[in-house]
């Protein structure tokens, strides 16, 4: 009893409250500095993992600034030299006046063309040359020795200053008949603001004028600075530190704490190296505010914490077993964030969600392969950029969940499965989530499947109609001969034989067809051969050329992929005869023909052929691979019949996009193998 009280009599006493005080103090100070501390080596640490992945994107799209420009001289070179061979083969046939180089030059967008002698005298020109008041620049004798003496056949010029006029040309020139040279250019201008806009020191610029948390970026060599954000005229020379010597010697991506205009701050350095050659070194300041603002958070904290020490103790510990079991909860719900969010991005259909105005929330990976578009470029916009205004008035009036919609996604038609639910968020807001599933490659498929059935049941259905009508037609056709041979009547002679012979005509004339009707029924092995692609355009380029001129057409070749394969030359020929046939046939004047050729990821090589033409009414489109089906008023309805079964053989796929009045796409599906 009395131990008790005493006991009792301990805990009451001052100077163990003021012990447990200065004891909880002490506990909650250190507490608070080892926070500090820890606080500002994981900041640290987070600085340098995001100063990397910086530097990173800043190497990326510096890299990808340099290729744009290399790229952009590239394409530009491949233009001019594509007119000036043009040019060349209109020449070798003397085909060339100065009013065709003036069509050309207007029709290509270029600002001049000349072709000049070996003296370096003008024979032909695009322009008038009104310009002789000028002072020459420079002479085309030297400019274009290299041509002239026979060293090249092709020249590339690059920028250079105009030879009379103010500003600069972008030229290339070729090498002509007898040692004459054709020259191509372009005003450079536009070239060189282009240029200007995309270099280095822009996108320095840019990214420090952007980020106030960057204080500046350089790219640096050993003899000086070569591009800087504007706030930086002079920086530690590389030779004189060797934490910059050792970055640049080992290619290493480190960081410091350094001065900086009087300021501290935290540097980062990284070799540039481009097309296999060290630029230079890559140094990147940024700003020490964020650990600046965790000294004094951490400072006004602890003055807080000595004042109220003796009122909110208790509170500071219930507080921090809150803040724990939240942290508990807030990993466990990261978790389940993260895993949901995989779950979606991971989903073999599309999924979108949407606000109550239509602004996409969520764009799964799905989505991003079905609508070509990345995520980070789509999120925030309206659902309407997603679909032609006719598909998403459909999606939008949608009142059952589910929906089938044909719809034009990227110029391209896809059958789309489209389940339609709406949900409410934390905020009482609307939302609506889109599941997509694309079933165009099942429906075509299966379209192609049906259509190979009735093919077959066509070929069949010819060629039993065929065995049956040959055995008669041969009887007949006997019996007519013999009676016109044997026989003569009393009355009106020369009739019976012209009626013989008409029968007799008429009897070959079925006799031919029941011939096509087999062939159709027991087509011949297609025969694969290992050729180049290029190979069959350019002979279908010269077949076509003086025909579709008459009718005022153009007939355009656009390669991304030029390779061997292996099919039937002669069938895959037939082929595209027949299809630049049918889209000659339906423009009626002046209008185009594109052939596009790429190879997909798998290898496959896919073939447009596309027309301006009058295109086809969608009644009509479901028919037009059936046999002897043609909307031609001398139409025989087997070419596209023919086309089909080719393509059936070599294991490819063709499908038929058609708009009246707009034009037809016709899209073939090849493997590049078909042995």
């Amino acid at each position: 009893m009395n131990y008790s009280r005493k006991k009792r009599g301990l805990w009451t006493q001052p100077r163990l409250l003021i012990l447990i005080f200065i004891s909880l103090a002490v506990i909650m100070i250190v507490s608070a500095l080892f926070e500090l501390y820890q606080s500002k080596k994981e900041l640290y640490g987070l600085m340098e993992k995001q100063a990397h992945s910086l530097m990173e994107s800043i190497i990326i799209s510096s890299k990808n600034s340099l290729l744009t420009n290399e790229r952009l001289s590239t394409l530009i070179e491949e233009r001019l030299l594509n007119n000036a061979v043009l040019i060349n083969t209109l020449y070798k046939n003397d085909k060339i006046t100065n009013s065709v180089l003036n069509k050309i030059s207007q029709q290509n967008n270029i600002y001049r063309i000349n072709i000049f002698d070996k003296n370096g005298e003008k024979l032909f020109y695009s322009h008038p040359q009104d310009h002789f008041s000028n002072s020459e620049k420079y002479s085309p004798q030297q400019v274009l020795a290299p041509i002239f003496t026979g060293l090249v056949d092709t020249l590339i010029i690059g920028i250079v200053p105009a030879r009379f006029e103010d500003g600069n040309r972008y030229a290339v020139a070729i090498s002509a008949k007898e040692r004459n040279a054709i020259v191509v250019n372009i005003d450079a201008k536009q070239v060189m603001d282009f240029k200007r806009n995309i270099g280095f020191g822009p996108l320095l610029r840019n990214i420090v004028s952007e980020n106030p948390l960057i204080t500046f970026a350089a790219l640096q060599d050993t003899s000086n600075i070569l591009a800087a954000s504007g706030n930086v005229t002079v920086l530690e020379a590389i030779q004189e530190s060797d934490f910059l010597l050792s970055s640049l010697r080992d290619s290493l991506f480190i960081s410091r704490i350094a001065d900086f205009d009087s300021l501290e701050i935290f540097e980062v350095v990284h070799p540039f190296v481009y097309d296999g050659k060290k630029i230079g070194l890559l140094r990147l300041g940024l700003s020490m505010s964020p650990i600046q603002d965790i000294n004094d958070r951490i400072f006004r904290r602890l003055i807080i914490i000595t004042v109220a020490l003796f009122i909110i103790g208790s509170i500071i510990f219930a507080y921090i077993f809150t803040l724990q079991n939240f942290g508990i909860l807030k990993k466990q719900y990261s978790i389940v964030e993260t895993y949901s969010g995989n779950i979606i991005n991971n989903a073999s259909d599309a999924i979108i969600v949407c606000n109550k105005n239509d602004g996409i929330k969520i764009f799964n990976n799905a989505a991003e392969s079905l609508f070509k578009k990345k995520q980070s470029k789509i999120i925030g916009e309206n659902l309407k950029s997603l679909f032609t205004k006719n598909d998403y008035d459909k999606i939008s009036e949608q009142s059952s969940i589910i929906q089938s919609l044909d719809c034009l996604i990227n110029k391209t038609n896809r059958y789309l499965l489209i389940s339609k639910t709406h949900f409410k968020d934390d905020k009482d807001e609307k939302n609506t989530i889109l599941l997509i599933r694309d079933l165009t490659d099942q429906k075509l498929m299966e379209e192609q499947i049906e259509r190979k059935q009735r093919l077959t049941a066509m070929g069949e259905l010819a060629s039993g109609v065929a065995h049956e009508i040959r055995n008669p037609l041969n009887s007949i056709s006997t019996i007519i001969q013999q009676l016109d041979k044997d026989f003569t009547p009393t009355n009106d002679v020369e009739e019976y034989h012209e009626l013989s012979n008409i029968v007799s005509s008429e009897i070959n004339r079925i006799n031919q067809t029941v011939i096509d009707f087999l062939h159709f029924a027991k087509p011949e092995e297609i025969k694969p051969e290992s050729f180049k692609l290029d190979i069959l355009l350019n002979q279908l380029q010269k077949q076509y050329k003086g025909v579709l001129d008459k009718q005022n057409i153009q007939m355009t070749m656009k390669q991304s992929w030029s390779g061997q394969v292996t099919w039937d030359l002669n069938k895959m020929k037939q082929v595209f005869i027949n299809l630049i046939d049918n889209a000659k046939d339906a423009i009626s004047n002046k209008g185009t023909i594109s052939i596009n050729i790429n190879k997909s990821s798998n290898n496959d090589i896919n073939i447009q052929i596309e027309d301006n033409g009058i295109g086809m009414p969608d009644k009509v489109q479901p028919n037009v691979f059936n046999l002897y089906y043609t909307t031609k008023a001398k139409g025989t309805g087997i070419g596209l019949s023919i086309v089909q079964r080719i393509i059936f053989e070599h294991k490819g796929t063709i499908t038929i996009n058609s708009k009246k009045d707009i034009g037809t796409i016709v899209s073939i599906v090849l493997p590049q193998s078909s042995a």
